[in-house]
């Protein structure tokens, strides 16, 4: 975090949310010494899904191939509150993505205003076609405190070969849109990034984006490593400069993960996913929910966070890792 938006995220600090943070620090500590799933606290994080739906075709995303063996929905407000109640005095940090376009969702900024009045952190990850002048002012307006803004590309050459169906001038149009409803609104938030997705067709454009977001007022560019389902024996995605790869280049025609995969993993304490219909899933990784830990739709999230399933594959995870299937292709993971 800058120091703008780190100051802002101080703010959601209370004195319950901060023993929560240490409680769950101090359980995961534990669980690494004794090899057993101890926790104590709720999660510091949760990522919600609004909606599986999105309107492009990326290469290495489900929603984007169409790939999922779950079903496409929107998320249900009702549930959504009905959670938020429950986490609102430990909860710290709120996504509002996992699959999919979080705009498609009618009541998106709804939600978000839900969870702003309850002085939790809020972010969300979006392609931007849909900021037009009257949604980039409700999106001011709910009190969002962090917009992540998918640009991987500075012309639209570049940006389609990845963000496939995608146009960049409306990405553009909207970040503008977004800047000036900050502006008009004299309003600090949201902290607007340009996210990067690094692969081999864009690495070199890495300089122009730091250039297009100065002109623009976009407030940070964030660099990401790209998750490539099939690397093994390479891939025209796999960036050159390996500093911006996830897999090692073993000069033999084959790739490995770099991530050592080291048995335990500081997201099993501190957050997880909620997707679109309820399932309590451990982590991001996880994208077609295979492992499903719970439902709200049956239980209270402290039901499903303490249940016999979590504390199973808590436990499968501390025994071994790397035969966890959605850990083999993890970049993360372990807290130090």
């Amino acid at each position: 975090m800058n120091l703008k938006d780190g100051l802002n995220f101080a703010t959601k600090l209370t004195l319950k949310r901060v023993w929560n943070g240490l409680s769950i620090l101090g359980s995961y500590g534990l669980s690494k010494i004794t090899k057993e799933p101890n926790i104590k606290g709720l999660p510091l994080a949760i990522g919600f899904e609004p909606t599986t739906s999105c309107n492009l075709r990326c290469p290495e995303c489900p929603s984007g191939l169409r790939s999922f063996t779950r079903p496409t929905g929107m998320l249900q407000k009702e549930l959504y509150e009905r959670a938020i109640e429950e986490l609102k005095d430990t909860l710290i940090y709120l996504t509002f993505y996992f699959q999919g376009e979080p705009y498609l969702h009618p009541d998106f900024l709804e939600m978000v205003k839900f969870a702003s009045e309850r002085k939790i952190y809020t972010a969300t990850s979006t392609n931007a076609h849909y900021l037009t002048p009257n949604v980039a002012e409700k999106t001011v307006k709910s009190g969002i405190d962090r917009m992540i803004v998918s640009i991987d590309g500075t012309t639209q050459e570049t940006y389609q070969q990845y963000r496939v169906g995608g146009k960049l001038d409306k990405v553009l149009e909207g970040t503008k849109n977004l800047i000036a409803a900050k502006k008009r609104l004299k309003s600090k938030t949201p902290h607007v990034i340009f996210q990067f997705l690094v692969v081999k067709p864009n690495e070199h454009q890495i300089a122009d984006v730091y250039k297009l977001a100065d002109e623009l007022g976009v407030d940070e560019v964030k660099l990401k490593t790209a998750q490539i389902y099939e690397y093994e024996n390479g891939n025209e995605l796999i960036p050159t400069i390996d500093k911006y790869s996830r897999y090692k280049d073993n000069q033999d025609g084959t790739f490995s993960i770099k991530n050592k995969l080291l048995d335990h993993c500081w997201k099993m304490w501190h957050s997880c996913v909620i997707t679109w219909d309820g399932a309590l899933v451990p982590c991001c990784f996880d994208k077609d929910a295979e492992h499903p830990m719970g439902t709200l739709q049956d239980n209270t999230f402290k039901e499903v966070w303490n249940s016999p399933a979590y504390t199973n594959f808590r436990k499968a995870l501390i025994s071994s890792r790397s035969e966890v299937e959605i850990c083999k292709n993890c970049s993360e993971g372990a807290l130090v």
